[in-house]
């Protein structure tokens, strides 16, 4: 089943790349997929010494969790109060950052998934990643917010496609200098350069969607991790029964 899977999303992948507002738009190639709890409402994602790092999201269903790759066992899980919607995540200065959606807090916690604090946004909380040196916050729209480790705005940035501004913006990740951001609702990421907010690509999985054929309206694209050491890089959805390894094609 795993070798069909790899099969089908690849021809898919490279049948529904095309060209779209000017820009180039890669492809991919499946290398591996791996099971993902078709429960979990992805919100955030990131690798991280061998494991991935999930937050999920739903009032009641809103957690961290460490995750086994390659078995999608849950081996490490912090819930949230019902009350929170859980949304992205990220590991910054030896920190698990957790924001939620429209609460406007974020929770802190520390390498065994105690709480060691908290932090106020006025914005929603989406998306979550950091270059190293800043964490960087979606919102929905088409702003990008750089943050201290006390969720200060250092900056803002617009980010655009062919002079239009790229609306919707999700679950982030920082790749080879580049911010890769889920489209919330499309089968589309975004390779955005963190200098000038500009679109310099589209990542089109749509083949990866169709795949997994889920008639859920709210069984999304949402999710990506990397590991800068193996370059690898994995995306997955909301309420998605698998993670798929993969390898950008185009690029």
């Amino acid at each position: 089943m795993r070798a069909l899977l790899v099969s089908l999303a690849l021809l898919l992948g490279s049948a529904l790349a095309q060209a779209t507002d000017g820009l180039p738009v890669y492809s991919f190639k499946v290398v591996n997929t791996y099971p993902h709890d078709p429960q979990a409402f992805t919100e955030g994602l990131f690798y991280a010494g061998g494991f991935l790092y999930e937050g999920t999201g739903l009032n009641g269903r809103s957690e961290l969790r460490k995750v086994e790759l390659q078995t999608g066992r849950v081996v490490q899980r912090r819930t949230l109060d019902p009350k929170y919607f859980g949304e992205g995540i990220a590991l910054f200065q030896g920190r698990f950052y957790q924001m939620t959606w429209q609460n406007g807090i974020g929770f802190l916690y520390d390498a065994s998934f105690n709480p060691v604090g908290s932090f106020r946004y006025e914005t929603e909380g989406w998306g979550l990643t950091t270059d190293g040196k800043t964490l960087i916050q979606s919102d929905g729209s088409a702003t990008l917010y750089f943050r201290d480790a006390n969720f200060k705005v250092l900056k803002t940035l617009t980010v655009t496609a062919e002079g239009k501004p790229v609306e919707k913006l999700n679950e982030l990740e920082y790749i080879r200098g580049k911010i890769y951001a889920n489209v919330w609702e499309t089968n589309r990421i975004a390779i955005i350069n963190p200098s000038n907010g500009k679109v310099e690509a589209w990542l089109d999985l749509s083949g990866l969607a169709l795949l997994v054929n889920n008639p859920d309206p709210n069984a999304v694209l949402n999710g990506i991790a990397y590991d800068a050491a193996s370059d690898r890089l994995w995306v997955t959805g909301k309420l998605w029964p698998y993670i798929f390894e993969i390898k950008v094609v185009g690029r």
